[in-house]
């Protein structure tokens, strides 16, 4: 008997209690079957030591099997009553002589494997009658089990998909320009990753899909490796992206640690929730000591980035795209902007504009004292020979680099 269930394991077998008390039979269990082999998933037994969970037999040498295969009858009183069914194991040990096997059946129609129950003994009152209370428990068996089928299946085809990926050294990471206002000329650029077309998939669920299975810190990682490949062959800073429980590892600090650190803007989501601020403070503290510059991305998205803002004490803030979006003509956003400009402003912090598409959009923003811009109308993203080259030679003085 299993010492520890999960809460759907406790409810299929409060259906085996319901099925071996009212079919007064010495088992009842729930089957997997995979092709090959029989798994006992749930067991609700009066003699556990002949029948646990977690056991494996082979699939087409089951009284399940000959059941579904119609070589023997769903109801069996006895089973020496039917030679194929003595040819099998279970007759033989432990020794099975009544049996009652149904299928569960998915909602797509998918065969899952066998609700059962069986007894030592022969017993001639197992009728049709019997047959369907054990249906109704698989149905609702399958109800049960059905939501965490379709979660290791997505969980596998993430898996499937990120395996590639993964092996080929993670995401295209191509970069968008980011420029003055001011002067239109390019300042730094921020590096995108991009996932393959055939996925269907925008970059944020990309990432959101692989932490769902565990494997998004590994991801990011890749990300940042990538984008860290583009500063030897660009003028100007390079923005990279990454979540705070990512920046809080030890491999993120490695890598961090490896870089022209000057040239480097870590941008974090305002979306990404921080669970320990001092931890993240701690973590940062001897990069930006170093001339790493931190930007909170996302800005005025949900404006749970307030509390962001102030705890982390950031140099650059990046409005959302979508307050910038439409911001020539909508008098709102206008008002919206110029407040997240004072405030940025009032902070010491430079103020990026995202999703800059249009000249409107970009005359706005430098009367409403945005510093810099981001978007198609300042360049899509790209290979690095695509960007043009910042104004001054060199890199500037880290005090002085203009951020985005």
């Amino acid at each position: 008997m299993a010492t520890k269930r999960s809460d759907a394991e406790k409810q299929i077998a409060e259906l085996l209690q319901t099925a071996k008390k009212s079919l007064r039979l010495s088992v009842a269990f729930l089957s997997r079957l995979d092709g090959t082999t029989q798994h006992l998933e749930v067991v609700e037994s009066s003699i556990p030591f002949l029948f646990q969970e977690g056991y494996q037999q082979q699939q087409d040498q089951t009284l399940c099997q000959a059941v579904l295969d119609k070589k023997l009858p769903p109801v069996i009183p006895d089973l020496r009553a039917f030679p194929e069914a003595m040819k099998l194991p279970a007759a033989r040990m432990p020794r099975l002589r009544s049996y009652v096997s149904v299928p569960v059946v998915l909602s797509d129609g998918a065969l899952y494997g066998t609700f059962c129950a069986a007894g030592l003994t022969t017993d001639k009152d197992l009728t049709k009658r019997d047959k369907a209370l054990m249906d109704v428990l698989a149905s609702a068996a399958a109800v049960i089990i059905e939501p965490e089928v379709r979660a290791q299946e997505l969980r596998s085809e993430i898996e499937d998909r990120l395996d590639p990926l993964v092996a080929a050294g993670g995401p295209v990471v191509v970069l968008q320009p980011i420029v003055d206002l001011a002067t239109g000329s390019r300042i730094g650029a921020e590096a995108l990753s991009r996932f393959p077309a055939a996925w269907g998939k925008a970059p944020d669920v990309c990432f959101a899909e692989a932490h769902s299975i565990g494997r998004g810190h590994e991801l990011e990682l890749l990300a940042l490796e990538r984008a860290a490949d583009h500063l030897p062959r660009v003028e100007g800073y390079v923005a990279m992206n990454v979540s705070p429980a990512t920046l809080l590892r030890p491999e993120c600090g490695a890598l961090l640690s490896r870089l022209p650190l000057e040239r480097v803007l870590l941008e974090l989501s305002e979306h990404d929730q921080v669970e320990d601020y001092a931890a993240l403070d701690a973590v940062l503290a001897p990069f930006r000591a170093r001339g790493l510059r931190l930007a909170i991305d996302d800005v005025g998205a949900g404006f749970s980035s307030l509390r962001h803002i102030v705890v982390t004490s950031p140099d650059v803030i990046k409005i959302d795209r979508s307050i910038i979006s439409g911001v020539d003509t909508d008098p709102v956003l206008t008002t919206l902007v110029r407040s997240l400009v004072e405030f940025g402003h009032g902070c010491q912090v430079r103020v990026v504009a995202e999703g800059v598409e249009t000249a409107a959009e970009a005359a706005v923003l430098r009367g409403l004292g945005v510093d810099y811009g981001q978007g198609w109308y300042h360049g899509r993203p790209g290979t690095s020979d695509l960007l043009t080259p910042v104004p001054s030679p060199g890199v500037p003085e880290a005090e002085l680099l203009p951020t985005a």
